[in-house]
């Protein structure tokens, strides 16, 4: 496990990020830009549920080049964010793909299936002139093949619910995360219940990851949660950044300590 750098820092992800659900997300943004310079990692999906290829949208990719130029980061978020695979083959790959979510595109992939999917958003973000330093799987879940798959290509990290990883190598690097389920009334009460004794937990962990996803944005519950979050980190100091960004000020402290 590598050790992080020591400066408290915040991480502002907003997942699924995809003209469909840009509705869901803009207020939200647009209070975000109201406090000043706060950088966000945007999980951009090139065709989310098949019917948002980003090809037919192009005021909202012109949206997200302004959003890089601002200084924010975009990141390759799956595909198509479902799960378009074969039926489950045993009890506890039914339950992951038909129970637990129906997005988790990569968690059946072969090698060849992921590296297909991952090289056609890897391309799509070249054809828009978009850096790209990160993937993270829909829903986190990859197979072994994704992870043969991303050990081939020219990715700097992924990431887990409560790490990032450096790629190739996946070196782990401690980054815990809130993240809601806010599909239900009794969901958000207890994600936010859940969130808020993790926040007092790591007062002193050297990076929160804040897990925005478009459903909580339809609540005015959640999304005050998220928004008011956000407000009280800033203000013990946290820094806000992007993932990528972090990641290269983490690399450079370790860099220095050797």
């Amino acid at each position: 496990m590598v050790e992080p750098m020591n400066a408290p820092s915040l991480l502002l992800v907003l997942h699924d990020v995809a003209p469909q659900t840009w509705a869901d997300y803009r207020p939200f943004v647009e209070a975000v830009d109201a406090l000043g310079n706060v950088p966000m990692t945007w999980l951009v999906v090139p065709d989310f549920h098949k019917h948002n290829d980003l090809q037919a949208h192009p005021d909202f990719r012109h949206m997200l080049t302004e959003r890089l130029e601002l200084g924010d980061e975009l990141a390759l978020h799956g595909y198509f964010h479902c799960d378009d695979g074969p039926m489950a083959s045993n009890p506890r790959e039914w339950f992951m793909r038909r129970i637990y979510t129906h997005e988790g595109e990569f968690y059946g992939l072969s090698p060849e299936a992921a590296l297909a999917r991952l090289r056609a958003g890897i391309d799509l973000f070249q054809r828009y002139n978009w850096s790209l330093h990160g993937f993270v799987a829909p829903a986190w879940l990859m197979s072994e093949g994704t992870r043969q798959a991303l050990r081939q290509l020219p990715l700097s990290y992924t990431s887990d619910p409560q790490h990032l990883y450096r790629l190739p190598e996946f070196t782990a690097v401690d980054a815990p995360g809130l993240v809601w389920s806010a599909r239900s009334a009794w969901r958000r009460g207890l994600s936010k219940l859940v969130c808020d004794q993790r926040e007092q937990r790591w007062r002193q962990a050297p990076v929160i990851r804040l897990g925005l996803h478009p459903v909580d944005m339809r609540h005015e519950f959640s999304r005050t949660y998220w928004l008011q979050t956000l407000k009280r980190l800033l203000a013990d100091g946290r820094v806000p950044m992007t993932k990528a960004n972090w990641l290269a000020l983490q690399k450079q402290h370790v860099e220095r300590a050797a």
